[in-house]
């Protein structure tokens, strides 16, 4: 069975950085695309930022210059560096990554971490 574990999220103050983190975990033979998605309070769920398995790298532009996304193939995870907060950026942030396993792909979700941010 997959699992998407992310970490990294917390209280922090506007102009402030985090770094988040999702790990895939399961019988995994490969994983291509990998993004990051976040849902604020009364809001729909958007995409933040995305990589394909070459690094070719999209970003929403309310979060360009500020995120950064990553990811360490070797170890099956995705990392979004967050930084410059503002209070609009709270939200419970989710990874989102396709994944084959046993010849199939499917796309998967984390269950999310909250990054709230302080005026």
């Amino acid at each position: 069975q997959v699992q998407l574990v992310e970490s990294g999220g917390g209280l922090v103050q506007a102009g402030g950085s985090l770094r988040l983190s999702c790990a895939a975990s399961g019988n995994i033979f490969g994983i291509s695309y990998m993004a990051w998605y976040r849902q604020a309070p009364g809001k729909q769920r958007e995409l933040v930022a995305q990589i394909t398995s070459g690094g070719s790298t999209n970003y929403a532009d309310s979060v360009k210059g500020r995120f950064t996304i990553s990811r360490d193939n070797a170890k099956n995870t995705v990392y979004l560096q967050v930084s410059s907060l503002k209070p609009e950026d709270t939200a419970v942030y989710y990874c989102n990554a396709y994944i084959e396993t046993k010849g199939v792909v499917r796309g998967y979700w984390g269950q999310g971490t909250q990054v709230t941010v302080s005026s």
